[in-house]
């Protein structure tokens, strides 16, 4: 407001008397909008100095991640999922198509029961034949090794083998 408007409006309400002591009928002959009133306080209480002390602010972004992935426990995890699930099985495409679904999920709830924050799981597993032949894995992705890790296992019986993979990549 400018210092003119203010020496206008001071000089009304000196004219009319404090607002507090108008009646509702002498505020409604005034002009609209010519009468408002402003609270201002200059000093703070000391509630609010006591609130503005208690605030702190802290860092909260990581670097890296606080626990690392247990490698060794989730190697224990592969060797009994894949040895209690497959000890006793022969090799059959259609059995082993389901069996690589069901094992990869009990893998994945039994790592995510672990509880290691912000780690990423992936989980793979192949079950194939043993009739003499070789297979070649291979996977690709962009990693860091500081934060990243993986765990495997291979199982063999007498007729076939299974490979699992445990991927586990920090989400930041």
């Amino acid at each position: 407001m400018s210092d003119i408007a203010k020496d206008r409006t001071g000089h009304s309400l000196k004219n009319m008397g404090s607002a507090s002591s108008l009646s509702r009928k002498e505020l409604h002959g005034c002009i609209k909008g010519s009468l408002s009133a402003v609270s201002y306080v200059d000093e703070p209480s000391q509630r609010d100095v006591a609130s503005r002390l208690t605030v702190q602010m802290e860092n909260t972004y990581q670097l890296g991640p606080s626990k690392h992935f247990p490698v060794a426990i989730v190697n224990h995890i592969l060797k009994d999922v894949l040895t209690n699930s497959l000890q006793e099985e022969q090799y059959e495409p259609e059995l082993c198509r389901q069996m690589t679904k069901t094992i990869s999920e009990v893998i994945k709830a039994q790592v995510k029961a672990l509880l290691v924050p912000r780690y990423k799981l992936i989980v793979m597993v192949y079950i194939g034949q043993l009739s003499g032949q070789s297979i070649l894995v291979g996977s690709r992705c962009l990693w860091n090794p500081k934060s990243d890790n993986f765990a495997s296992y291979v199982f063999r019986n007498s007729s076939l083998f299974a490979l699992a993979t445990v991927y586990a990549v920090y989400f930041e």
